[in-house]
């Protein structure tokens, strides 16, 4: 029996996720979280062979968490679902250590043969999701760029960037003019679109 974690914010897509993988005979859905914490909490608790992640929850993104649990339990295989794939989002999952990545919109089927796939330490990606991120290319960004570029995503002043950074005002603003610069974006919020869209942040 395959032990799964499911771990998305919409109530209904996890609840549709969990009746449709328990109607497999080789799979039991034994947690399922509405959070990022939650699903670390679940998965010190349950230990799951598979845990499937939603990109995006409230608290945070799926690709930091599959990441923490990658650590955390080393055999749990990892699978992010997503209703808006990105370029950027694939490199950084597998990089994570995500096997399998996938879009809302596969079957229960597919879903289930994913799990499957993954718990034997096979490998799926969205065909569609792999030739988008082939055609986009590696992000231009330097860690820190993407990093500052992301603290300035909700409008933030320099300052405060710079505090929850560890960075002074003035490495920030130098961060920042980069950034843009290397987005052809006009201005730091340009830029943010710019890579968001791309998924390099």
């Amino acid at each position: 029996m395959i032990r799964v974690l499911l771990a998305d914010d919409e109530n209904l897509v996890r609840s549709a996720f969990a009746a449709l993988l328990g109607l497999e005979d080789d799979l039991e859905v034994v947690a399922q979280a509405s959070s990022g914490a939650e699903a670390l909490a679940m998965a010190r608790a349950h230990a799951p062979d598979v845990a499937v992640l939603d990109l995006q929850m409230p608290d945070r993104d799926g690709i930091s968490v599959a990441g923490e649990l990658s650590t955390l339990l080393p055999g749990c295989g990892l699978v992010i679902v997503t209703g808006h794939g990105r370029p950027g989002h694939l490199k950084r999952a597998l990089e994570a250590g995500v096997r399998g990545f996938l879009p809302k919109t596969v079957s229960a089927a597919v879903l289930s043969d994913v799990v499957r796939t993954v718990h034997r330490g096979g490998r799926y990606v969205d065909p569609e999701l792999a030739a988008e991120a082939i055609s986009a290319g590696d992000s231009p960004l330097t860690p820190r760029e993407a990093d500052v570029l992301e603290l300035a995503a909700g409008g933030a002043p320099v300052e405060e960037i710079a505090a929850r950074a560890h960075l002074s005002p003035g490495t920030v603003r130098n961060h920042l003019s980069a950034a843009s610069a290397k987005l052809g974006a006009p201005n730091r919020h340009a830029a943010v679109d710019t890579a968001r869209r791309h998924g390099w942040i």
